[in-house]
């Protein structure tokens, strides 16, 4: 949680550490932040819209709404580990462009379905698991190849600008989602979703084909050792693991906000499509602030200290979203998803910027692979457990339960020794 704004310049004269240029020059980063923000904008109509579907349309219980967000979710638990290795071994451009394709026809089946009446429950599933696991392979492979177009002295600003782009689709898809479901129907509005993948697939095929890193000592070992490279990397090192650790207990809480958010917007405060869709994009709004201050954060009070202090903001304002009510209460819930979604932000990009540079090249996508598998993977088990609290005690109730449970990212973090650190390192 998971998921980017300074404005460092770069000209096509930029070159590595140690004289290697990257890939294809500035043109190249913008084609590859182009094509991020052009399919998170799709992303974000298809996040209001699928759970829509099933809670409007399909009428699902809580329970079925988790089902399919866990669905979306579970294929980093099955795939999470190896997708590193086969990133590293397939071609890199080419493996982002066919998952962008596999995408584009998943989500185009459901407009298809509903319009000759056959739409169901079980392929709202069958299409978040297929989306789930293109998704692993495409977004392994996107973080890996960021390096390789971004001198390593540009990461945070460029990271930075990736978040914040995300920040903006956040921000703009949600409602843009909420105001198509209900003047198109959620089906329907899935279709910008699909255009999006194939615009993501056109613009990344344009790329100059990305340098994979030198194999190394572990370029003859086989599947399973290198997995377990790359999960002894993030086990052992001091700075690493614990803010793992975080990244999971809080992704946990964000696959309960994702089951949660439409079935107590909807059944319990009664809110429209359309508001739903603005309620949810409040989140981009807190996270676009949150990228645009990370920068400035790092430099006033060091890295180390920005990632406790966004753990903890996050916490706290995760607290206010059952507090909110109808009317405008409703507005409660907007405070709370805004300064929620900032500080996981910025917790994001700190460390993930970590990783990126303080990880030997050659062990990069497994790496991000393993954190992936381990804090990615906690959100199907959130969103499944949210399902089922929220069926038995209802959508506030499990709220709460969840809010309260997102104490234990900071508490990790003050555990252990990045408490202590200005910077991490």
């Amino acid at each position: 949680m998971a998921t980017e704004t300074a404005n460092a310049t770069r000209t096509a004269d930029s070159v590595r550490p140690g004289g290697r240029r990257p890939g294809g020059g500035a043109g190249a980063f913008w084609r590859y932040w182009t094509a991020s923000t052009v399919s998170r904008l799709g992303d974000q109509v298809t996040t209001v819209a699928l759970p829509l579907i099933a809670v409007v349309t399909l009428h699902a219980s809580a329970f079925e709404v988790g089902l399919i967000t866990g669905a979306a979710y579970v294929a980093w638990l099955l795939i999470g580990l190896p997708a590193g290795v086969l990133v590293r071994r397939l071609p890199l451009r080419g493996t982002q462009v066919a998952m962008d394709l596999i995408r584009a026809v998943a989500v185009a089946s459901v407009p298809v379905a509903a319009a000759i009446g056959v739409l169901g429950l079980p392929q709202l599933v069958v299409v978040a698991l297929v989306i789930g696991f293109a998704s692993v392979v495409f977004d392994v492979g996107n973080s890996t190849f960021l390096p390789t177009v971004v001198p390593k002295e540009q990461l945070t600003s460029r990271n930075s600008l990736v978040s914040g782009s995300i920040a903006a689709t956040d921000l703009a898809g949600p409602s843009l989602g909420g105001v198509l479901v209900q003047l198109l129907g959620g089906a329907a509005s899935m279709l910008l979703d699909s255009v999006s993948y194939l615009a993501s697939a056109a613009l990344l095929g344009s790329l100059p084909r990305a340098e994979q890193p030198a194999a190394g000592p572990a370029g003859g070992a086989g599947m399973r050792e290198q997995i377990r490279e790359g999960w002894r990397f993030v086990t052992r090192h001091p700075v690493i693991r614990p803010c793992v650790a975080g990244a999971t207990a809080v992704n946990f809480v964000c696959g309960a906000l994702m089951t949660l958010t439409p079935v107590f917007l909807v059944r319990t405060l009664g809110a429209p499509a359309a508001a739903v869709g603005a309620l949810m994009a409040t989140g981009g709004l807190g996270s676009l602030l949150g990228a645009a201050a990370t920068p400035r954060l790092v430099a006033r009070i060091g890295s180390g200290r920005a990632v406790c202090w966004a753990a903890a903001v996050a916490t706290g304002f995760a607290l206010l979203l059952p507090a909110a009510g109808s009317g405008w209460g409703a507005l409660v819930f907007a405070v709370g998803n805004a300064g929620f979604s900032a500080g996981v932000v910025v917790f994001s990009i700190v460390t993930r910027t970590h990783r990126q540079t303080q990880t030997p090249p050659e062990l990069l996508s497994r790496v991000m692979a393993t954190v992936r598998f381990v804090s990615w993977g906690a959100i199907p088990v959130g969103a499944l457990a949210a399902g089922a609290t929220a069926a038995a005690w209802g959508p506030r109730t499990a709220l709460l339960l969840f809010a309260l449970s997102s104490v234990l990212s900071p508490a990790v973090l003050l555990a252990g020794p990045v408490r202590r650190m200005r910077e991490l390192v």
